[in-house]
């Protein structure tokens, strides 16, 4: 046990590790910086680095690197070597605490919407002292904010900042009404991160899997996961010496990993962490998926991350576990007091109007090609956002919105009539993996993240619209009498949850009727990418971005642009492999093994057989419509392709990808997929699900 918590974070530059290294005043300093955004002074930022430069080099560091997020998804770095050379053939180490703090790199070789040209190249890094730096590869990663020569983020790290400062300030408005002066107001974040772990081997014959993350061809396995045997089962040795290497690197990189077991699907599994900080949280995540992906390797296998790299089995999210809590108590669990229990209905009421209001931002924040393929089946959510609260929760919303709930300030209680707010912290309600947005003991479950995803987006459109809720909030009630104060809190919530109660929904939500339903409530109903979009760049979500000082108008139509480019791109990918594939793989082993069966035919009637040989004669009947069917799907897909390639305007271009490429794909998909079980096993040119899925 001392072994396993001794090697916990040994390769951050942690608090515990700071604390050690750094002399009192500097570190008093830097915690102020940390906890307050007190400025950062150089002799300060000189102790930290020469610090943090020790400490690296102890542990078998050689270089340093500026970490960052660009608006690509994925991270980056450029190594430094610590080296300095003499002029006496020498060298020694450095590191300043200019390089901790500024670095370089050209803003326009990122994906950047149009804010910056080749010719308007420099961009800059800069130091994000509230993530801790750490070692991987022996490298010194220090995370960052990227942003472009004249200011505009070009990162996904900085608009999440922003929406936490956001989500700070009007949350410390809400709490004072109730007497509280937290020193901080911080979202808890805990993604359950869902993978797949496949063969190497098998990998490397499937091209589509290669080049596109998912198989663009693929009929059903012979057994799927209707035994529901996977789930929680056995975990196979192969995958049990994965999971314990990558638990080892990810708890020597201070990330509290904490759960693992099997997923639904074969070959699935999933990886849970302890809750952190939200800014720390999605630093680690997106640690976790590198480290998935590199880790797998050592043992043969290939992690993948797509939505939906499987038809016709369940695909991976991100579950995103997002709570709001002071360093004292988790402002989404109810309490024990009455006001607690007041105060905890004005948190759910700000964060059920900020669903509602901006279902839309949500909605486009998990949009992507892969997410296309997994949301609204196989426990998956649908498209539509809606809120779950459980039988009793609901039970007390109804109340209050029926004004059945009243609070007397003289005597400080809340009254619900003969029902009790329940403890919230016990199980008191059924779990609905349909809902994309579902209350659970004492936080909210966004389970409609892809699993691919950087959850920078989600988070950053949660924080910012519940920040602009509770602004609401506190600009209604600030100027009211105190001794007035819980009734008018009271009657704030139920008009306000009158107001957005469409956005509730405790039913079943892949059936025909709630999308009816939800039609009729009003709700969106954005089915692709492409669809959703457009909502970024809409007036009153720039204007939310602008409020709430998350961002300006030129930062949101960028991110637009960019998510525009990335699906456009991928779908071109997507769709030329197909055909390629399509055209190279499978039609010529169809048509192989069509020749194989007539010829044998011909031999044998050559022979005078008295067989009939009428199945083999079906067989070859059968192989040959399958041939002209793909031939006409793959014409089909080319013409509609070509289409989409020559429009020049993004949106239109993406509306052409989603609404006539992407129901092409799946014809031609079809067409092919109807061979496979009928052409031998030998002749078949790739894996199929049985032989990936199901291996040893």
């Amino acid at each position: 046990m001392a072994d396993l918590t001794e090697r916990f974070g040994t390769m951050v530059f942690s608090e515990h590790a700071m604390k050690k290294a750094l002399p009192k005043d500097v570190y008093s300093k830097l915690a102020a910086t940390r906890e307050e955004g007190a400025p950062l002074d150089l002799d300060v930022a000189n102790a930290v680095a020469h610090a943090m430069k020790e400490w690296a080099i102890s542990k078998g560091a050689t270089h340093f690197a500026h970490w960052f997020q660009p608006l690509s998804g994925i991270t980056s770095e450029k190594h430094d070597s610590f080296l300095e050379p003499n002029h006496d053939g020498t060298a020694i180490t450095k590191f300043s605490g200019k390089a901790l703090i500024k670095g370089e790199s050209d803003a326009s070789s990122f994906p950047n919407g149009g804010l910056r040209a080749t010719f308007e190249a420099r961009g800059y890094t800069a130091w994000d002292a509230t993530s801790p730096a750490f070692i991987k590869d022996d490298v010194l990663c220090i995370p960052t904010a990227f942003c472009s020569y004249t200011g505009e983020a070009l990162d996904k790290k900085t608009p999440l900042l922003r929406s936490m400062t956001a989500l700070d300030a009007q949350s410390k408005r809400v709490l004072a009404l109730f007497g509280k002066h937290p020193k901080r107001v911080v979202p808890y974040v805990g993604d359950e991160q869902e993978y797949f772990l496949i063969k190497k081997d098998a990998y490397r014959k499937r091209r589509d899997l290669v080049i596109c993350g998912r198989t663009l061809f693929g009929a059903s396995p012979c057994k799927g996961q209707e035994l529901e045997e996977h789930y929680f089962g056995a975990i196979r040795p192969t995958v049990s010496a994965y999971m314990k290497d990558l638990d080892n690197e990810l708890w020597a990189l201070g990330i509290p990993s904490k759960t693992k077991h099997n997923e639904v699907a074969p070959c699935q599994h999933e990886l849970a962490p302890v809750y952190s900080e939200l800014n720390e949280a999605v630093d680690n995540n997106l640690l976790i998926m590198e480290r998935m992906k590199l880790i797998a390797s050592r043992h043969d296998l290939v992690c993948l991350l797509h939505e939906k790299p499987f038809e016709g089995i369940n695909g991976s999210g991100k579950h995103n576990n997002w709570s709001l809590g002071t360093p004292e108590e988790n402002l989404l669990d109810p309490g024990d007091t009455p006001l607690e229990n007041l105060q905890f209905i004005v948190f759910l009421t700000a964060i059920i109007e900020a669903v509602d209001n901006y279902q839309d931002l949500l909605r486009m924040c998990v949009a992507s090609c892969g997410n296309d393929h997994r949301l609204g089946a196989n426990e998956a959510p649908p498209a539509i956002l809606s809120i779950f609260l459980g039988d009793q929760l609901t039970e007390v919303v109804q109340m209050i919105m029926d004004g059945e709930a009243s609070v007397h300030a003289t005597t400080g209680t809340l009254d619900f009539g003969t029902v009790v707010l329940p403890n919230l912290e016990q199980d008191n309600t059924d779990r609905n993996r349909t809902s994309p947005f579902a209350f659970t003991t004492n936080k909210f479950e966004f389970r409609a993240v892809g699993s691919e995803a950087n959850v920078s987006d989600a988070n950053m459109v949660l924080d910012t619209a519940v920040a602009k809720a509770l602004s609401d909030f506190a600009d209604a009630l600030e100027g009211v009498d105190p001794d007035e104060f819980q009734d008018a809190a009271l009657k704030y919530c139920a008009e306000h949850l009158r107001a957005h109660r469409r956005i509730l929904f405790s039913g079943d939500g892949y059936s025909d009727a709630w999308q009816h339903e939800a039609e009729e409530r009003g709700l969106c109903n954005f089915r692709t990418t492409a669809d959703a979009l457009p909502c970024f760049i809409a007036q009153k979500n720039i204007d939310l971005f602008a409020e709430m000082g998350v961002l300006t108008e030129a930062e949101a139509v960028c991110r637009y642009e960019v998510k525009l480019e990335k699906y456009n791109k991928l779908m071109n990918i997507e769709a030329t492999t197909m055909v390629r594939e399509a055209r190279r793989t499978y039609r010529p082993a169809i048509s192989a093994y069509a020749t194989k069966v007539a010829k044998g035919l011909e031999t044998i009637r050559a022979a005078g057989a008295d067989a009939v040989m009428q199945a083999e004669q079906d067989t070859l009947n059968e192989l040959c419509a399958g041939v002209t069917k793909i031939n006409e799907k793959i014409q089909e897909l080319d013409e509609i392709h070509a289409k989409a390639k020559s429009v020049s305007h993004g949106q239109k271009q993406a509306d052409v990808y989603a609404h006539e490429v992407a129901p092409a794909m799946e014809s031609l998909r079809a067409a092919v997929d109807a061979m496979e079980g009928i052409v031998a096993a030998d002749y078949w040119p790739v894996p199929t699900y049985d032989d990936i899925l199901f291996y040893v």
